[in-house]
């Protein structure tokens, strides 16, 4: 059992703050999501390809992840809270702070993992009907009427080329 002392406290708090930075950063590091990006569980799985028309494009925000954020604004706020409430209003302020930066943290992740991404439908040759979302890609531009190749299936996501 460790004695009541500011010396442990200080440390837990640095170890605390520490973890959730680490959770937050590795939230941030989102796979691509253009139609060129794969991840390690993809590679080697077969899809299958169909061939269309693009029918109708629209320009889409894709949003970020929001988890990081959350826990970390919401552990630094509570931590802030800790600091500036004393006596009865100690736990209203770490409450206060945890819910305020929580709020703030979410916000910021939520930004700065958003993109670009478009909506693409498309008439398969079939005569079926898909409309898939990927991130914008600055290497492949799409427009109405062009031909392309659907790829779908095979626990991968779907992905619209040229």
């Amino acid at each position: 059992m460790l004695p009541q002392c500011s010396r442990y406290r200080g440390g837990v708090k640095t170890l605390v703050v520490s973890l959730a930075t680490a959770v937050f950063l590795s939230s941030c590091a989102q796979q691509s999501l253009t139609n060129d990006g794969y991840n390690k569980a993809e590679v080697g799985l077969a899809q299958a390809v169909e061939y269309g028309k693009v029918t109708s494009l629209r320009n889409v925000a894709i949003e970020g992840e929001t988890t990081g954020g959350v826990i970390l604004g919401g552990v630094a706020g509570g931590l802030l809270g800790n600091e500036i409430g004393h006596g009865a209003g100690s736990t209203a302020a770490k409450i206060g702070g945890a819910l305020l930066g929580t709020a703030i943290g979410s916000r910021v992740q939520k930004s700065a993992g958003s993109k670009q991404g478009i909506q693409i439908e498309v008439r398969l040759d079939s005569g079926k009907g898909v409309s898939v979302v990927q991130e914008a890609n600055p290497r492949e531009a799409f427009n109405v009427g062009d031909r392309v190749r659907v790829y779908s299936g095979g626990g991968s996501r779907t992905r619209v080329f040229h």
